[in-house]
């Protein structure tokens, strides 16, 4: 779980500090560039010519700002995600389960549960699960189980109990560290199903909700509540992770990628 986490940490700081400086070497656009002096007529007059009208040019992309995919390289899942000044109807409970379904049973997901599961058998977390084949076989439908479980207590379950929004409302401009903290944020604050702002009860509760029902399969042993609190801390983090990710994926894609993904 540490070294995804790492990986995944190292991976978003690289990027975006790749588009600041992307971004630092842009040409200036039209409208911020010197006005040139009008010309002085022929006749050598002192009188300047009127000048030409202002023809107004669109930057094309300026339109895909802030714009978010529905994957990630195409690859990652990024339903939650919601583009810059995207007006969205509440989710409804329908639409809540189905997000989360979405999110646990996404080929990447299996994948994704792969990698865990290796790492965890290689950190032999949990020893009485042993090594080799069966080892790994049996980390990874618990770790599936871990992942599935959180997806619907943090985007479905729980949201419809306190109405909550568990979408990610991507806010697309500012500076590093002020879109960091904001992704960060996001972890303890969202929107209600009204637009309001509340405490994020889906992501701290829900997680930790999660957690608690992993006891129930997985072995019983003398620190049973120091795991249930690290399953519980890591998924907050990687929740984190994945927030600042989403932040600036859209201009990672724009500057590096040039909108292909």
């Amino acid at each position: 779980m540490r070294a995804i986490r790492s990986f995944c940490i190292v991976f978003v700081l690289g990027g975006a500090f790749t588009v600041s400086q992307v971004r630092a070497q842009e040409p200036a656009s039209p409208a911020e560039q010197t006005p040139q002096k009008p010309a002085l007529p022929a006749d050598g007059s002192s009188r300047p010519e009127p000048p030409a009208p202002k023809i107004q040019t669109v930057n094309p992309n300026d339109t895909m700002a802030g714009k978010q995919p529905k994957r990630i390289l195409y690859i990652i899942p990024n339903y939650r995600a919601v583009s810059v000044n995207s007006k969205l109807p509440p989710d409804t409970l329908k639409t809540k389960f189905w997000l989360a379904t979405q999110d646990s049973f996404d080929y990447s997901n299996f994948i994704f549960v792969g990698m865990l599961s290796g790492i965890a058998l290689a950190e032999n977390s949990q020893p009485t699960f042993g090594h080799g084949g069966a080892g790994y076989g049996r980390y990874y439908w618990h770790i599936f189980a871990d992942t599935g479980i959180g997806n619907y207590m943090t985007e479905a379950i729980v949201p419809t109990l306190t109405r909550e929004d568990p979408r990610y409302y991507t806010l697309g401009s500012g500076g590093f560290f002020k879109r960091t903290g904001y992704a960060v944020s996001r972890l303890f604050i969202t929107r209600t199903d009204a637009g309001h702002n509340t405490f994020n009860i889906s992501e701290i509760v829900g997680n930790g909700a999660a957690a608690g029902i992993g006891n129930a399969y997985y072995p019983a042993q003398s620190n049973t509540w120091v795991k249930t609190y690290q399953r519980w801390g890591t998924q907050i983090a990687l929740d984190g992770v994945f927030n600042i990710a989403k932040e600036f994926w859209p201009d990672i894609n724009k500057s590096i990628f040039h909108q292909k993904y």
